[in-house]
């Protein structure tokens, strides 16, 4: 029997890792960083860099957790931004403005 970690063991739990990372960040909706800390502290017992590091090499490999598609967050304009209410009393007219009119 040869000596160290069992590889077939090692790919079973970081396709595992994988699928609950996915459970948390898309199903769950939370964010990264705190599925991270959930991963780590509650459920695989690693350090949060080494799940990172998993995450990434899971790419390289064959995992059946479907890709999540990037979507890219809008920008709002100056006009857009001032339909919106200030529930903290500061006036619109604070904010910065980044575009023109």
């Amino acid at each position: 029997m040869p000596k160290g970690r069992d590889k077939e063991l090692i790919d079973r739990r970081d396709r595992a890792l994988c699928r609950r990372y996915y459970y948390w960040t898309e199903v769950r909706r939370l964010r990264f960083d705190d599925a991270l800390k959930i991963l780590s502290k509650e459920e695989f017992f690693l350090s949060e860099e080494r799940i990172l590091a998993i995450i990434r090499d899971s790419r390289k490999i064959d995992v059946a957790v479907p890709a999540v598609p990037k979507v890219r967050m809008p920008r709002l304009n100056y006009r857009q931004l001032s339909l919106f209410t200030d529930d903290a009393g500061c006036p619109v007219s604070q904010i910065r403005r980044e575009t023109k009119i």
